[in-house]
């Protein structure tokens, strides 16, 4: 029996007093973006799959629906832990209103056109940060022998996909995600060059090697998957969630306390690590644990010969996009000028504004270009949050401010962070949630 029973929705906000230091231990949750297309990797099998460290946020509870309405049978068995089988899947076209609610849901195209030979699915939702294209999945899967017919929905039919030599261009991360869900059963082998090889994608892609797909240089920008006719069910834990672990170490370094935070994927955090010591956070790993020690002295390293450094995202190992907003919020409390270069997205930095009233120094040059300097002294104010980072990065501003701040509309956070209020009351924060 179906199991997803959600809290109605509620206005909330946080009400943050600033300026206390933080320390203690915090847990990594799970993947968020891995955890959604591995459940939407579920369609493939009817057997029954159990998947670990399932984050409990909003964006896996509104996946969850949307497979409950397809038919599939999904209840949590346990805080983090989910029991999915599709074994009765009803129909194939998506409900309009839960796929407005994530961008998620464009992940169940492939899954529903490689097993059933059709989906239906209207325009995904997510966060309002610029144009996010879904031209990748389309002609991807257009190349694997899908007829695509666009008319406020995507309607996908065929009568059997084939595989392909496939170039993306671009490497998208649900599109990389779509094409290896919808390769893994089609006939013959399929290449996807330009493939995005981020950690969750790598988690997506062992998780269907452990069902049974074949699917070599896992890691890198060039997948081959080999069709297979049919995958089994299993178990499947999801991977740490690297952006959340980067969120936190930005908190600890302007907080000022020392936090360790546990089940970290050394190999997943590595990468960030370089561009974080441009912004002066000193951290140490060791392990699945990574400890950011009290008392950071936050001083920007200017590139040599002095030039003022800058940050900019790209596909992994970049710089994540996820992380510019977090970038912008720490080197408000750095010594030094920075240039921070988001390049995927023209809308995400348009929160800076909010950092400005607060009292940051702070010039937004373009829709993907910020000049940081700081130090700055932050004072607590009343603002909205438009998007999950740029809402956790505002949660990061208000915890090193002076005075209280209330965040609102904290449901976009929740989409992406587990319980995000209590963690921190749990380091010392003064965090409440409120209605309102």
């Amino acid at each position: 029996m179906t199991n997803i029973a959600l809290a109605e929705t509620v206005m909330e906000s946080f009400v943050i007093e600033g300026g206390r230091p933080l320390s203690g231990h915090v847990r990594a949750a799970g993947n968020k973006n891995a955890a959604l297309p591995i459940l939407a990797a579920c369609l493939l099998t009817a057997e029954p799959v159990t998947l670990a460290n399932v984050p409990r946020i909003r964006d896996v509870e509104t996946m969850i629906e949307l497979l409950a309405d397809l038919g599939v049978d999904v209840e949590w068995t346990g805080p983090n832990e989910l029991r999915v089988q599709a074994a009765d899947v009803e129909k194939t076209d998506l409900d309009p209103e839960l796929c407005s609610r994530i961008r998620a849901s464009i992940l169940l195209a492939g899954p529903l056109l490689t097993r059933f030979g059709r989906a239906s699915v209207p325009p995904p939702g997510g966060d309002v940060i610029g144009r996010r294209r879904v031209d990748v999945h389309m002609h991807a899967l257009a190349e694997l022998g899908a007829r695509v017919v666009i008319d406020r929905r995507y309607e996908l039919q065929t009568e059997g996909l084939r595989g392909a030599r496939i170039f993306l261009d671009e490497a998208s991360v649900t599109g990389t995600e779509n094409s290896v869900m919808a390769a893994v059963l089609a006939e013959g082998e399929t290449v996807i060059g330009n493939a995005a090889c981020e950690p969750h994608v790598q988690d997506l892609c062992r998780f269907l090697v452990s069902l049974g797909a074949r699917i070599e240089g896992i890691e890198s920008n060039v997948l081959r998957i080999e069709g297979v006719d049919r995958l089994r069910g299993g178990h499947w834990r999801i991977c740490p969630e690297h952006i959340e672990v980067a969120s936190l170490i930005g908190l600890a370094a302007v907080a000022g306390g020392e936090v360790t935070i546990d089940e970290v994927a050394a190999e997943d955090i590595t990468p960030i690590l370089p561009h974080f010591a441009r912004l002066g956070i000193q951290v140490e790993l060791g392990g699945s644990s990574l400890v950011v020690p009290a008392g950071q002295e936050l001083a920007i390293q200017d590139d040599l010969g002095g030039q003022i450094p800058k940050i900019e995202d790209g596909p992994w190992p970049a710089f994540p996009a996820d992380l510019t907003s977090i970038a912008v919020t720490v080197a408000t409390q750095a010594h030094g000028t920075i240039l921070i270069f988001e390049k995927m997205f023209e809308s995400r930095l348009f929160f800076v504004d909010k950092l400005v009233n607060m009292g940051a120094r702070i010039i937004l040059c373009d829709p993907h270009r910020v000049v940081v300097s700081g130090p700055a002294q932050l004072f607590g104010e009343r603002m909205e949050t438009p998007d999950i980072r740029a809402g956790m990065a505002l949660v990061i501003a208000a915890l090193c401010a002076e005075g209280r701040s209330t965040i609102g509309n904290i449901q976009q956070i929740d989409r992406g962070y587990e319980r995000i209020d209590e963690r921190l009351r749990s380091l010392g924060a003064q965090i409440e949630r409120v209605e309102g």
